[in-house]
């Protein structure tokens, strides 16, 4: 089976919309999360610089980007193709992130200033006011409150994965309602992660970021297990 080829034309269809100061490496990652670059799909060099108005080079440099990050495989004779985004890729995603939380969060408790925290405690009042019903609105304010902790840190580059792990996970889960459950669970966590803050409870508040971060890949990875059929394959929207 794995030897069975289907080709598809990457130069039609539509590409991601061009958000300001987006790279070829980000537009060329959103198509594959979102699903315009259907996973197998062959990403050959000439039609992706076509497709987002770009020279070889960018696209090159991209693909061995995506390649570092999972998103791309390379095999002999076959070139680069697209990775599945299947849940064994959510759950490889999710363990990094498991470990970088907590990491960053048991820095940030012993440098917290009182702006910080009333800052989190701001943000906090704002998602709880505004719902989950406005997924975007949820996220953005969701960022804002956790890079409030880790924007200080400084290990950029832990920083940095920790973000583009999340752009990933938030891409994917625009797809996905939130259930009753984590509705409940987020607000609880976060006021447990600023009252562990509040005290320098550096143990404390790395063992709520870690829950907070199991609980929201168990969520994603539930979803997308029931968006299958019984036969294995995703239901079409």
């Amino acid at each position: 089976m794995d030897r069975v080829e289907v080709e598809r034309d990457l130069s039609g269809g539509a590409p991601s919309p061009s958000r300001g100061g987006a790279t070829v490496f980000e537009r060329i990652r959103q198509d594959i999360v979102e699903g315009r670059l259907p996973a197998g799909s062959r990403l050959k060099v000439a039609p992706l610089a076509e497709r987002y108005g770009t020279s070889t080079n960018p696209v090159r440099e991209a693909l061995q980007q995506l390649r570092g990050e999972g998103f791309v495989l390379f095999s002999p004779n076959r070139g680069a193709r697209v990775r599945p985004i299947d849940t064994d890729f959510i759950r490889n995603v999710y363990e990094v992130t498991n470990l970088l939380e907590p990491y960053m969060t048991r820095w940030f408790v012993n440098y917290v200033t009182r702006e910080d925290i009333e800052a989190m405690e701001d943000l906090e009042e704002q998602i709880e006011a505004a719902g989950f019903d406005d997924g975007e609105r949820f996220s953005l304010l969701d960022e804002r409150f956790h890079r409030i902790a880790y924007d200080k840190h400084y290990n950029r580059h832990a920083a940095t994965l920790w973000y583009r792990h999340r752009e990933i996970l938030r891409a994917i889960g625009r797809r996905f309602p939130f259930s009753l459950a984590r509705r409940h669970a987020i607000p609880i966590e976060h006021r447990e992660l600023i009252a562990c803050i509040k005290r320098h409870d550096a143990d404390g508040a790395a063992s709520v970021i870690a829950r907070h971060v199991e609980g929201s890949g168990r969520h994603l990875i539930e979803h997308m297990r029931a968006a299958r059929t019984p036969g294995g394959e995703e239901e079409d929207d």
